[in-house]
């Protein structure tokens, strides 16, 4: 293969998805909100993103998202140990040298906010609480979660636990990709052992299409939220800080999500869009195509820039689906999308027509 040639082309993306009654921004009580494309990470909606303030319980998604990267078995048994016990706040009641599964504990942290819950996973996975935080934080930064401190695993009040809307709305997306968490946290109630446990998060039943995640509330922070729904294959995430009207905010913050950014194929996989020439093979050429679709959420008359490279020939043989090119789609100087462009075909070599036409000779004249 020699170097790559280039070719820009403008593609522009019309909206004709999306209604003509499409509404503005919504109006919300929050102090601070996001809401987040799932799949590209786009931001579509923010309000003081990065304003630092308590979280409140939403701080038990990177309590579950830890536990569930450590952990070996969700039925792993925990013996509950004294000091994990008698937490203020949420409960799920757990008793001194009482024997649970990580299994309930999750469950319990997630539907129930259970503060015991969160300070036993803690010290279950890590022997300490202190330890697990130090996880917690250093996760936090693997996300890129810049202006986040967690003191503890449950989100009661502490001097120095913080995060904002924009970070956990990172987060967020991590735990919509892990599948122990992203179940636990879309179940609206279940039956463990002696203990049921039924979600706090209203949004399971008030909005169609909600996937869950997780509620919050101390003084100090008011109501926190973080959510997500699905429609139409497209998944959305908001977050919402000190918002007296939560429920109403997420669901505003949804409707005008799923109407104004509509998840837009931008390429289908599989779609032959060029040629390579070949040098030394049975043919002169090998199409490429598309290896897989490509979705972006765009509003009405927004552009994205399709760049096509390609290499300028490749010598025989190629084997079908060997990679000699990239598609990527460019938004305002920002990579969107991008999927590689693969030989539709094989191309053999003249050498191995040659060949195989003396073996077939061979054959021939060697016939009894």
């Amino acid at each position: 293969m020699k170097r790559l040639i280039a070719v820009i082309l403008t593609v522009i993306i019309l909206s004709s998805a999306v209604s003509a009654g499409a509404s503005g921004p919504p109006a919300l009580s929050a102090a601070c909100a996001i809401l987040v494309d799932g799949e590209s990470g786009r931001v579509l909606f923010g309000q003081n993103v990065h304003e630092e303030r308590a979280i409140a319980s939403i701080t038990k998604l990177m309590t579950a998202l830890v536990a569930a990267e450590h952990a070996q078995s969700l039925e792993e048994e925990v013996v509950v140990r004294p000091e994990w016990t008698g937490i203020e706040g949420s409960s799920i009641y757990l008793k001194p040298g009482e024997v649970v599964t990580l299994k309930v504990l999750l469950y319990g942290l997630m539907l129930n906010s259970g503060n015991d819950a969160a300070v036993a996973i803690a010290g279950h996975c890590a022997g300490d609480v202190e330890t697990f935080v130090g996880w917690m934080n250093d996760r936090a930064a693997e996300l890129g979660m810049e202006h986040t401190c967690f003191k503890n695993p449950n989100g009661l009040s502490e001097d120095g636990h913080y995060s904002t809307a924009y970070d956990m709305a990172l987060l967020a997306r991590e735990c919509s990709r892990n599948e122990t968490v992203a179940e636990i946290v879309s179940t609206r109630s279940v039956a463990l052992g002696t203990r049921t446990f039924t979600n706090h998060n209203k949004l399971l039943w008030r909005y169609e299409g909600c996937t869950g995640m997780k509620t919050g509330y101390t003084e100090k922070a008011g109501r926190t939220l973080v959510s997500s729904a699905q429609r139409n294959g497209q998944t959305l995430i908001a977050v919402t800080l000190h918002a007296p009207n939560d429920w109403s905010d997420h669901a505003a913050l949804f409707d005008y999500g799923f109407e104004s950014f509509p998840r837009r194929m931008l390429c289908r996989g599989g779609k032959v869009i060029g040629r390579v020439p070949v040098q030394g093979g049975l043919v002169p050429g090998v199409s490429v195509m598309t290896a897989e679709d490509v979705y972006y959420p765009l509003q009405e008359g927004e552009t994205a820039e399709a760049r096509i490279e390609l290499v300028e020939y490749v010598e025989a043989p190629v084997e079908k689906g060997v990679v000699l090119g990239t598609l990527t789609f460019v938004r305002d100087g920002e990579v969107i999308g991008e999927t590689d462009l693969l030989a539709s075909s094989a191309v053999h070599c003249n050498q191995e027509q040659s060949k195989n036409l003396l073996e077939r000779v061979r054959g021939f004249l060697h016939r009894e």
